[in-house]
């Protein structure tokens, strides 16, 4: 006789590790077949994964691949949440720099009065 494993249905393991705000929005994510276990792909809430799955789907820009440490008894707080799983994502460039946006793209219409002399201005210096 064979002792099963203990396993967690997907979407609450999700949201006890804290990848997702609510426990449907895990939901939805495995439902709409964006979830693979083991390279399997998972699309039932209730599918039971335990300690040794790894768990592939996206996350904002990037795909995480995460591998199931603990199963978790309630969803606590990050550090607690962080010790049920290990991360084999690669890491992430690091090239999305914040450029704020320039002005004078963000501007629509005609010139005002300031703005007009101010290009008069210039333009009377490239003359000289």
């Amino acid at each position: 006789m064979t002792a099963s494993r203990p396993t967690i249905r997907i979407d609450k393991w999700l949201w006890f590790a804290r990848f997702f705000k609510s426990r449907s929005l895990s939901a939805k994510l495995v439902a709409g077949g964006h979830m693979r276990v083991n390279s399997e792909r998972v699309i039932k809430g209730s599918f039971g994964v335990g300690v040794g799955d790894v768990l592939t789907f996206p996350q904002g820009d990037h795909v995480r691949v995460i591998e199931v440490v603990a199963l978790g008894e309630r969803r606590g707080p990050a550090p607690e949440a962080q010790a049920l799983y290990l991360d084999l994502s690669p890491p992430q460039p690091k090239d999305k720099i914040y450029h704020p946006p320039n002005p004078e793209a963000m501007r629509s219409g005609r010139p005002n009065r300031s703005e007009r002399a101010a290009m008069e201005r210039f333009k009377d210096k490239d003359a000289i």
